[in-house]
């Protein structure tokens, strides 16, 4: 009796496995309850439903072996054996600014008259991902420049970084290809990741920006008191898409100490709201001989104040081989802890022009510059205050001369964030005061005002 009772069971469970998968779950629950299935049998039963499933995912995978989705970095297309993987990511960043779009160097510059601009500063398209292995990377970035700025022409396109990366290794990694060199974390930083519209005054005057060249990194002891990253490589310095015009080469150094144990990734504000006190320190270092006496993400450039004998720089066009000696370090600091994030670098670059004689008013200037930051989300402090707000304020000076006095730059800042998804949507509003120091106190000064949507898909 036992036996046919069980028999039947197994027939009225086949005919609801065929018909029904919720249904067949239900009625093992009730056979299980009614002790008509035992134990073994209701294990061998799902072992059987297990087996079966992977065998239609294997089959179903053989036919599709691509699989689609979107993630942090775009949508995604991966084959299912993880070897292969391919991300794109659109980026606009519209943005006003009123009345200059840029920031005045010159008297002449201070004296301009007033610009109502309206642009879309940055459009890119981002490709990255692996390849064979997932640890070895690349990545491309096209900049698909609509409006007429310093850096090209109308509805020009460029590509600023194309790099492989193989980084099997945390502590060793090698970086090959285009790409900003990791000196600074005001430069390294996305523009798309940026506390205010853009970047200080420091940047254009200190910047090494994009090289084409090859890096060895690496993050050593995470997790202890000695959590540190390095940097170090050669790169052409001639800057993004030039040919290296002689045998000299740059030569680049970073050492960043996460000195609470915890790694900070190159983003500004805290909009993931650290729940731990999360800082470093850095200092980093170059030299390099050539032709350029600045970059930016144009390429090798020429920089726009006198030298030391009150005499402008050779255009980058028409100098020599060999005719600068270039070298600079920075001091940086970052920190951000619930809401809070403060940044700051030091920066000095000396200009050798060795078509002067040594010692000769003209041969060496010297240059410093610095800016100091910091965030906060008030609702930490003021729960009525939304969770998506956050006010920056930022001081930074340039000084293009230490020994000339009346010429240093100064920039005061104030802005104010609202992300509607953390940096990949966010709008931006902030307002500065810039001045010019001048002889018989004939300073310069200026307001300026930008609005600015930055966003990605």
């Amino acid at each position: 009796m036992k036996v046919f009772t069980l028999l039947t069971g197994l027939v009225c469970l086949g005919i609801v496995l065929q018909t029904s998968a919720w249904a067949s779950d239900e009625l093992i629950d009730v056979l299980r309850e009614k002790k008509v299935l035992t134990k073994e049998d209701w294990i061998r039963i799902e072992a059987a439903e297990e087996k079966k499933a992977v065998e239609q995912q294997k089959a179903l995978d053989a036919q599709f072996p691509v699989k689609v989705g979107w993630g942090s970095k775009g949508f995604e297309f991966s084959t299912i054996d993880g070897k292969f993987a391919t991300q794109i990511q659109w980026r606009f960043q519209g943005r006003y600014t009123y009345p200059t779009s840029g920031d005045p160097i010159s008297a002449a510059d201070f004296n301009a008259g007033p610009e109502s601009t309206l642009e879309l500063r940055r459009v890119r398209m981002k490709i990255g991902g692996h390849g064979y292995q997932p640890w070895i990377k690349y990545y491309f970035e096209l900049d698909l420049q609509s409006t007429s700025n310093s850096g090209g022409s109308p509805g020009s396109t460029r590509l600023i970084d194309w790099r492989i990366s193989l980084e099997k290794f945390k502590f060793l990694s090698l970086q090959l290809g285009q790409w900003k060199v990791d000196y600074n974390r005001e430069r390294r930083d996305s523009s798309g990741t940026q506390q205010f519209v853009e970047r200080s005054i420091v940047n254009e005057i200190f910047t090494i920006d994009r090289q084409v060249g090859a890096m060895l990194y690496g993050h050593v002891a995470p997790g202890t008191a000695f959590d540190s990253r390095y940097y170090a490589g050669v790169f052409t310095g001639s800057g993004r898409g030039e040919a290296n015009d002689d045998a000299n080469m740059m030569y680049f150094g970073r050492y960043q100490w996460n000195f609470l144990g915890r790694d900070l990734k190159w983003s500004q504000s805290d909009v993931e709201f650290h729940e731990q006190p999360t800082g470093s320190v850095a200092f980093g270092a170059y030299t390099t001989v050539g032709k350029c006496t600045r970059w930016s993400s144009s390429g090798c450039g020429t920089l726009p104040e006198d030298n030391s004998a009150g005499v402008p720089y050779t255009s980058d066009s028409n100098a020599k081989a060999g005719q600068y000696r270039v070298q600079g370090m920075v001091e940086e600091f970052a920190f951000k802890w619930r809401g809070l994030s403060i940044q700051h670098e030091y920066h000095w670059k000396e200009v050798k022009d060795n078509s002067y004689p040594e010692g000769a008013p003209g041969h060496k200037t010297n240059m410093m510059g610095s800016y100091s930051q910091i965030g906060y989300f008030p609702h930490g402090l003021i729960p009525a205050v939304p969770k998506p707000l956050e006010v920056a304020f930022r001081y930074a000076f340039v000084d293009p001369n230490v020994s000339t006095p009346n010429d240093r730059r100064q920039e005061y800042t104030t802005a104010i964030n609202w992300f509607f998804a953390g940096h990949k949507n966010k709008i931006t509003l902030d307002g500065s005061w810039l001045t010019l120091s001048q002889p018989a106190g004939q300073n310069q000064h200026e307001q300026r005002v930008r609005l600015q949507w930055d966003v990605s898909f």
